[in-house]
């Protein structure tokens, strides 16, 4: 049996897949969690053999939240569940360590062949994105200027790009919001925009790090 640790902070999410997983042979769910932290903690606890990871969460994220549970515990597998198709998550998560890629809208049976493919230590990509990663040597598009961000940048772009407020986001992140505005002004001068957190939103949009239906 393949011991799958399950986490998302959006609850229905969560209990659906461990629904589904639990009616599967070779799978045992032996825990979830709603927030990167919790996941760090149910790591070490439970020892999983796979790790289904949310990226976009509050608090640590999933990001991190995989760096930590592999600096830690470098024989976990780690497939990264997000609804974003292409980079900067792509490419920071297989350098961080991720042994797969999924996003939420893939069938169950992908699922299940990426939690199997991963156990026995290989890598799992869904096909689309693998295509796009074959691809990008040959496009003309220089990437995600997403991708110059570090991981605290690329996540405080996010919840800026939602909507969130410094104050909301110095709290998930336990940062102060003079803390978390110099991230803001640093990310502005690195995106080359204005000090604009619309055109951050607009940007954001533009190359698929969020859905417009996740902006406040």
């Amino acid at each position: 049996m393949i011991r799958v640790l399950v986490v998302d902070d959006q609850d229905l999410v969560r209990s659906g897949i461990c629904r589904l997983l639990a009616d599967a042979e070779q799978v045992e769910v032996v825990g979830d969690a709603a927030s990167g932290e919790e996941a760090v903690q149910k790591a070490r606890d439970l020892e999983p053999d796979v790790v289904l990871m949310d990226i976009n969460m509050p608090g640590i994220g999933g990001l991190e939240a995989t760096q930590k549970i592999l600096q830690r515990q470098p024989g976990i597998q780690i497939i990264a569940l997000t609804v974003y198709d292409g980079d900067p998550y792509t490419s920071r998560l297989l350098k961080i360590g991720a042994s797969g890629y999924l996003t939420k809208g893939a069938h169950f049976d992908e699922m299940l062949r990426a939690i199997v493919k991963v156990n026995s230590g290989q890598k799992y990509i869904s096909p689309e994105i693998a295509q796009k990663l074959a691809l990008r040597p040959f496009q003309d598009d220089a990437g995600s200027p997403f991708e110059t961000l570090s991981e605290r940048e690329l996540q405080i772009s996010i919840m800026i790009a939602k909507g969130q407020r410094v104050p909301l986001i110095g709290e998930a992140l336990f940062l102060s919001p003079k803390t978390v505005n110099s991230y803001r002004y640093r990310i502005f001068e690195k995106l080359g925009i204005e000090k604009s957190d619309v055109q951050l939103t607009h940007l954001a949009l533009r190359h698929g790090l969020i859905d417009a239906n996740e902006v406040n």
